[in-house]
């Protein structure tokens, strides 16, 4: 497992990280896997650990890390033969979900946290809200800044236990200047994976 890269993307809500998730894995072809799309794959899928989860996300519940570090671990079990790589969107969300990850599926190679001011993020949701078809309930002003809080508050955490492997990009900047950044990271942890594969042989 050890010769797959694995990078956790962490960034607020608004902050570009899905677009560079596509650009990631258009370049070098690796799964992109999103801890929300796993949950919402679960629940259409009507199995039986599905209609859990849609019971407690109809109730406002919060999904267990357990359930959620499950999922992750399933999904990479199932693609890591043809897989170049695996991009964890979204996830950890609080620094015990690293640890356990770490733990029970394998460690991280690189997190890019992509970095973006609460005003930013903020105008891209609200824009992002006003453009959609569908109006979500919780994307209104104050909903957004108190979910920019709680994400702030956990990601500081994350960034603390794990300073040596991240790699903190500026997200304010033009798309492409953000990609190029985000490559280097990429290729440098591939080199570094290559030399590891090389000293097995």
């Amino acid at each position: 497992m050890t010769d797959i890269p694995i990078i956790w993307i962490l960034g607020g809500p608004g902050c570009g990280k899905g677009t560079q998730c596509a650009k990631i894995v258009e370049k070098y072809g690796f799964t992109h896997l999103s801890s929300g799309d796993l949950l919402r794959n679960e629940v259409a899928s009507g199995s039986d650990k599905g209609r859990k989860l849609q019971a407690i996300m109809a109730s406002g519940g919060l999904v267990s890390n357990e359930e959620v570090l499950s999922l992750l671990n399933d999904a990479i079990v199932r693609s890591k033969g043809n897989s170049k790589g695996f991009l964890i969107d979204g996830y950890p969300r609080e620094k015990n979900q690293g640890v356990e990850f770490e733990i029970r599926v394998a460690p991280a190679d690189l997190a890019l946290y992509f970095d973006c001011s609460e005003e930013t993020m903020l105008k891209r949701i609200m824009a992002r809200a006003a453009a959609a078809a569908v109006q979500r309930a919780d994307d209104n002003e104050k909903t957004i800044r108190q979910r920019l809080k709680t994400f702030k508050n956990n990601t500081n955490d994350i960034l603390e236990l794990y300073n040596e492997k991240t790699l903190t990009i500026n997200a304010e900047r033009d798309v492409d200047d953000i990609f190029l950044e985000v490559c280097q990271a990429i290729d440098c942890v591939l080199k570094k994976k290559a030399k590891q594969v090389a000293a097995q042989c």
